[in-house]
């Protein structure tokens, strides 16, 4: 089937949609289905490639080098069906392995990072609380964000040890413990909770069961 990008005219021309559209997203597991229907509501016409690699779960507590190896591997696999773009669904590989995985990809293949949403959870005033892996939380990309977008906010850095990998496999006791452990590190004055990691929003409304305070304004996620 022919492809609609790379785009006419020109590179940083508009996009020819008259051809159906195929993108691949990435993570380490589940978490890309969150990422996936946010892109079937928006482009439910087009074809979408999954790549994940949840044997190799968790990469929170992995080094940077690490994680960007195994990103470039699960980002391979996606480019062999030949997408038109590739969205790295995974904040942990996008805030470590995103360059590199340009490097390999682009221009051929677009690359889309994700990467926690501090700009629009900071533009409400705060404070803030970025719920993140461990190798998310306290990365010099995500300190780049708060510095960038989050100036005079109090933003809270949150590591969930744990909460993706509890996601992943379904262990509901264990998905309760790391949300409880979270929320306990939240101030209670918090107007917004990045999720920081798209294994979270599959329990969004549990994570904001745990942080919502009696009394205070509907928490933003």
């Amino acid at each position: 089937m022919p492809r609609s990008l790379p785009h006419g005219p020109g590179r940083d021309g508009p996009i020819a949609y008259g051809l159906r559209v195929k993108i691949a997203l990435m993570d380490t597991g589940i978490g890309l289905l969150a990422a996936a229907a946010a892109v079937r509501r928006l482009r439910p016409d087009a074809d979408l490639v999954l790549s994940s690699d949840p044997d190799s779960m968790p990469w929170g507590p992995r080094t940077a080098e690490d994680i960007t190896r195994r990103a470039l591997g699960v980002c391979e696999a996606a480019a062999a069906h030949q997408p038109d773009a590739l969205i790295i669904a995974c904040n942990t590989a996008s805030v470590h392995a995103l360059p590199a995985v340009r490097a390999l990809l682009e221009p051929e293949i677009p690359v889309i990072g994700t990467v926690p949403a501090i700009k629009p959870a900071a533009a409400g005033g705060g404070p803030v609380a970025i719920w993140a892996t461990p190798a998310t939380t306290g990365s010099p990309y995500q300190r780049g964000l708060i510095r960038d977008f989050a100036d005079g906010v109090r933003v809270t850095e949150v590591p969930c040890p744990g909460l993706a990998d509890a996601v992943q496999w379904a262990d509901e006791d264990a998905v309760d413990r790391a949300i409880a452990a979270a929320a306990a590190l939240t101030p209670d004055d918090v107007r917004a909770v990045v999720l920081g990691c798209t294994h979270y929003e599959l329990v969004a409304e549990r994570i904001r069961a745990a942080v919502q305070r009696p009394g205070a304004e509907p928490l933003v996620l």
